[in-house]
């Protein structure tokens, strides 16, 4: 079991799985600017670490996230960090978080074990798979605070729910009840609070074993960014070149080996090293 120590975060990993914690319990782990650079620093993390084969993001206490931390004056809580004050043009910090998220090369699952509102429900969104607790409500409240959605929702919220469902929640700004957020596929499933994390865990697992991680992270990376390609001619090329770049590796031999032989494989190439560079335009939106 590894950790690593940040201020806003918990962070460990046991056995191929890195939990993340969002731990500002006392303000329902409400997000600073602080928290978003650690949320990437984390997924820099969990990427460059071979030992990390999927993460689960969840809440301490009992919320997930209650939106950005209105308790400073307006002006900083919705600010970006100091040290990009500067930048030519301005990127919201979740939109930021989120797109470190978008490309990440390992599965991520969010565990909602309570209130997740605001940036707080926008996050989550660019993360594979959203599990919540009984306990926990969403809200996109932006328009009842003055300011529009941010974190990127705007491309991945009607994605998610369709698009009339985006626009009643973000229109009106309401709380979102757990039942209604399954009902409209916000998240997977729902559960008891005490089974939620090893609900979690449980389907990590299954995204660990028995499968190649340069597989697993080229299949991300390929569903994600192909979500919204102008046509399957584009898919049809992507997926040509990853299957080409793979067909030859110890993994692929590795695979067929087993299968045929009837025993559990064990796949040795590693995303640090041997994961294609199909994708070459990470981080430069």
């Amino acid at each position: 079991m590894t950790a690593l120590t940040f201020s806003t975060l918990l962070y460990s990993v046991e056995e191929g799985i890195a939990t993340i914690t969002l731990n500002r319990p006392e303000r329902l782990n409400a997000a600073t600017p602080e928290m978003a650079h650690e949320l990437i620093a984390a997924f820099d993390a969990t990427d460059g670490d071979d030992s990390v084969r999927a993460v689960i993001v969840t809440g301490a206490g009992r919320g997930f996230c209650a939106g950005s931390d209105m308790s400073r004056a307006p002006d900083v809580a919705l600010s970006q960090p100091s040290e990009e004050a500067q930048e030519p043009e301005y990127r919201d910090w979740g939109g930021r978080v989120a797109l470190r998220i978008f490309d990440s090369l390992k599965p991520v699952i969010a565990a909602i074990n309570g209130a997740a509102v605001g940036i707080g429900a926008t996050v989550p969104l660019a993360m594979d798979v959203r599990l919540a607790s009984t306990e926990a409500k969403f809200a996109f409240p932006f328009a009842r605070r003055g300011i529009v959605p941010e974190s990127a929702s705007s491309w991945f919220l009607p994605r998610t729910v369709g698009m009339a469902t985006a626009l009643e929640w973000c229109y009106s700004g309401r709380i979102i009840t757990v039942n209604e957020a399954l009902a409209r596929g916000l998240i997977t499933a729902m559960y008891s609070p005490e089974e939620l994390l090893p609900a979690a865990r449980a389907m990590a697992r299954e995204f660990v074993d028995d499968t190649a991680p340069v597989s697993v992270a080229l299949t991300r990376q390929m569903l994600w960014r192909m979500w919204c390609a102008d046509s399957p001619h584009q898919a049809h090329k992507v997926e040509s070149t990853a299957l080409q770049s793979r067909r030859n590796s110890a993994d692929a031999k590795e695979g067929v080996g087993a299968f045929v032989e009837k025993r559990k494989a064990v796949f040795n190439d590693r995303v640090s090293t041997d994961m294609p560079k199909i994708f070459l335009d990470k981080g430069q939106d």
